[in-house]
């Protein structure tokens, strides 16, 4: 069996598309943060994108993998056995780095923004743990409240930090970025969701990568055009 440098070379590139778009998506968030307040810790839209898992998880932790695969396309990793036990051993870190990417997202879509949280928009509720995560069922990803009409109740309204909109029309939001609290459910969502599907697709390029490296590293490991050569 042959080393399947072009399958391998496919896989760097797309590594190195869902780190890009990993590590965009989580600087959004705080972007916004920083226009808006003219302060990076004031009033963040979530406490979860300062857990970085797009910089740290779908991104730095994913960049030896990529920088790895993508050397297949000179025949650099792939023409020994070491190359392509080296490639599975990396994207393992991979692995470990979008399933971190997931974990977060996960929970940051259970919970919603924290202008949805009944202690109001500071991060003095921002609480985070893999513990937390045993807490997390299958009827906390209703996302009410990204669905409702809002996530505010009529008595948070009383809250300055909240648009100072009255509790009469409360419920008669729609999701556009006229209003804090609309902008900052659109962004808390989008952003986490963008990232739960960087994170599974980082996880089965990893996995394929692994399969693929092991089984070159069982059954030859030499490509034959590079045995050709030398």
């Amino acid at each position: 069996m042959t080393c399947c440098e072009g399958w391998t070379a496919c896989n760097g590139f797309s590594l190195l598309v869902l780190l890009l778009l990993g590590v965009i998506l989580n600087a959004i968030p705080l972007i916004v943060n920083l226009v808006e307040e003219d302060h990076i810790f004031k009033n963040p839209i979530s406490c979860f994108e300062w857990f970085f898992p797009g910089i740290i998880g779908a991104g730095l932790m994913v960049i030896p993998a990529t920088t790895m695969s993508l050397a297949a396309r000179k025949r650099a990793c792939c023409n020994n056995k070491t190359g392509l036990f080296l490639s599975s051993l990396l994207n393992v870190i991979t692995v470990i780095g979008a399933a971190y990417c997931l974990t977060v997202s996960v929970q940051a879509l259970a919970e919603g923004p924290l202008i949805c949280n009944s202690q109001g928009n500071s991060t003095s509720s921002c609480e985070f743990s893999f513990k937390n995560l045993t807490a997390v069922h299958p009827e906390s990803f209703d996302l009410q409240w990204f669905f409702n009409d809002s996530c505010i109740s009529p008595t948070d309204f009383n809250n300055p930090s909240i648009n100072n909109t009255t509790a009469s029309n409360w419920r008669t939001y729609s999701l556009n970025f006229k209003s804090i609290e609309n902008k900052h459910r659109i962004i808390h969502f989008s952003v986490f969701l963008g990232l739960l599907l960087v994170g599974i697709l980082e996880t089965l390029f990893g996995l394929s990568q692994i399969v693929i490296g092991f089984l070159g590293c069982l059954c030859g490991g030499v490509s034959k055009r590079r045995s050709r050569i030398v």
